[in-house]
Formats: structure tokens, C-alpha cells, sequence
């Protein structure tokens, strides 16, 4: 059992299991998931399907993270690829055409990726450290986004893009397959090839990376490019599931939420070992308190403070330092012979 307890993925599973149990008491019917024309329809289908997109910012913020970074413009990115999409297809003379699909998604993946780079040569080339460097996209990506958009919402009327981020297939919302195959590629990447074990190389110690063999430049700068791709899908699936463009609220605090999901799934932000699985369940905690915290009616202007504090909760909890000191609290307390044996041994 304490084996099991040291895992690094036990805290982050109780925790997203006790949500669900809370909602269950709160919401019988909350597991009850219905067919209606050959759809999924329910509760937990509703945080698969929207906490997608921060499970993608989540999995490319892991990999920055393992290398001793933070990236603050992935908010940006995801307002950014939504709105150039969105213009686009607006622009386009038919909406469902699929040629103009296609490329208003390659646009947008190709902008996030110059976006990814241009952090990630600040970072690796310019030597800025990564929250100054990110920080320069997240303030000018915003208003990159509203000049895009014209400081207007861009609405498109287009059933083919709609499908990406409100689609299904196989019953299931399209978005958790683009989740799964997003999943699928990095962990392949970094599980089955030496790119994960350079990552963490890296994230431990640069130098000695560096005087290894390992182009830590060119490991730092991959990272930053797949974080800036995974946001762009990310406001794909944002904007197609509302069929419009937010410059100014689309992505909104992402970057947040994400680090957050990565730090409850256990990754340091010290840099190193890395967990995408964790990750993963990280963002369906956060997802689910965003439900839970709508579902039982708490006013919007406290909605950020209980989530602060829940998570927080839950960072207290897989902390070893703080489970020990109340640990140690607990049978001082309760065994306080044993205490005063062990003042005197000593």
C-alpha cells in the first residue's frame, strides 16, 4: 500500500475520483450517459469533450515545463489560431468548402508553430529567460488576435469546421479523438525514442547536456514549437465549437489552468521527469471542479477563489513535506509518551 501511495499518479486519481463522487451525491444522474442519433450524450461526455482543449495546451506545457520553462502565450496562440482560421473561412465564397477547410487549419497549425519557434529562439537563441519570453507573446498575442479579428467576433457559418470541435465519431465528441492521437504522438515520441530521456536531460541540467552531446538549443526550441502546436489545435477546437472567433476571451488564462494541470500531475517545475498521463488527469480535475463549481450554483464572482482553493487543497495533498509535517503533527499529539521517550533517547 505505500508503494501504491507513493505512485506518482495516486493523489491526482483520489482527488479526480473524489470530485466524481461529490458530483454523483450532488447529481444522481450525473454517470448516466444517453444515446440520442447515435451520439453520447452526458455529464462526463461534457468534460471530455470540453476540457479537450486544455488537455492539449496541457500535454505541450509538460514538455516546456520538463525542461526548467514556462510558456504564458499559449492563451494567446489558441485566441490567435481560432481567429485566423475563422477569417479565413469567413472570407472564403463557400464555407463548406473543403479545400478552404483544410487550408484555413493548416494556416492556423502553421502560424502556431512560427509562433512556438519565435518563443523558443528567444529562449534557446536569445538566452531570455522563459518567462520574459513568453510573457512578450502573451501581452502582444492578445492584441494580435483582436487586430485579426478587428476587435469584432468573427462568426462563420460552416458545418465542416463545426465538426471539429462539435462533431462525433463513433458516438464519441471528434475533439477526444484529436486528443488521443495528440496524446498517442508525444508519448511515442518520448517514451519510445531517445527525445523524452534528452528532454529531461535537459530540464535537469543544460550544461552537462550540452557537454554530453546533446543539442540542448535544439531540444529546447522542438519543445516550445510543440506547444505552440498543441495550442493552435487547441483554438481550433475552441472556435469550430462555437463557430467564432474571440480575440479577446478565446484562450483566456489557459496558460494557467495548464500549468496547473501539469504541477497536479506531478511534473516539477524544477525541471526533469515528466508525466503526460498525469497531465492528462490533471486537466480532467480542473475540468471537473469547473463543473462541479457550475453545477452546484456558487456565484460567479467567487468561482476563481474556490477553485484557487481547491486546488491548492490539492497541491497540499501530494506534497510529501506537508503530509509528513502533519504526519508527525498527528502522533505528537495522540502519542505523546512516545515523544517524550524519544526527547530523552536523543
Amino acid at each position: 500500500m505505500s508503494s501504491i501511495m507513493k505512485h506518482h499518479l495516486f493523489w491526482p486519481l483520489c482527488v479526480l475520483a473524489a470530485l466524481l463522487l461529490f458530483n454523483l451525491c450532488y447529481s444522481p444522474d450525473f454517470f448516466s450517459i444517453t444515446v440520442h442519433d447515435g451520439h453520447l450524450y452526458g455529464s462526463l461526455i461534457d468534460i471530455l469533450n470540453f476540457g479537450a482543449p486544455l488537455i492539449l495546451v496541457a500535454i505541450g506545457m509538460t514538455l516546456v515545463v520538463a525542461t526548467k520553462g514556462i510558456d504564458l502565450s499559449v492563451g494567446s496562440i489558441v485566441a490567435i489560431s481560432g481567429a485566423i482560421a475563422c477569417l479565413s473561412i469567413s472570407r472564403g465564397a463557400d464555407q463548406n468548402s473543403l479545400g478552404l477547410i483544410l487550408t484555413s487549419v493548416l494556416l492556423a497549425a502553421g502560424l502556431s508553430l512560427m509562433l512556438g519557434a519565435w518563443n523558443g529562439l528567444l529562449v534557446s537563441g536569445a538566452g531570455i529567460q522563459p518567462i520574459i519570453a513568453t510573457l512578450i507573446l502573451m501581452v502582444a498575442g492578445r492584441g494580435i488576435a483582436q487586430l485579426i479579428t478587428g476587435g469584432q467576433i468573427i462568426t462563420v457559418t460552416s458545418t465542416k469546421y463545426a465538426y471539429i470541435g462539435s462533431g462525433s465519431l463513433a458516438a464519441l465528441p471528434f475533439s477526444i479523438f484529436v486528443v488521443a492521437l495528440v496524446l498517442v504522438i508525444a508519448l511515442l515520441l518520448t517514451r519510445r525514442t531517445a527525445l523524452g530521456l534528452f528532454i529531461e536531460s535537459v530540464g535537469c541540467n543544460p550544461a552537462a547536456s550540452k557537454m554530453s552531446g546533446i543539442r540542448a538549443h535544439l531540444v529546447i526550441l522542438s519543445v516550445y514549437v510543440f506547444c505552440g502546436l498543441c495550442a493552435g489545435i487547441a483554438g481550433l477546437l475552441l472556435s469550430s465549437n462555437v463557430s467564432s472567433a474571440d480575440g479577446n476571451n478565446a484562450g483566456l488564462w489557459y496558460e494557467l489552468d495548464a500549468i496547473l494541470a501539469v504541477v497536479i500531475g506531478g511534473t516539477s517545475l524544477n525541471g526533469g521527469r515528466f508525466y503526460l498521463t498525469g497531465t492528462v488527469i490533471g486537466a480532467l480535475i480542473i475540468q471537473t471542479l469547473t463543473t462541479t463549481i457550475y453545477m452546484i450554483g456558487v456565484p460567479p464572482e467567487i468561482t476563481l477563489v474556490v477553485k484557487a482553493c481547491v486546488v491548492l487543497a490539492v497541491c497540499l495533498i501530494q506534497s510529501d513535506t506537508f503530509r509528513a509535517a502533519i504526519a508527525a503533527r498527528w502522533k505528537s499529539r495522540h502519542y505523546p509518551a512516545e515523544k517524550e521517550m524519544s526527547r530523552h533517547a536523543s
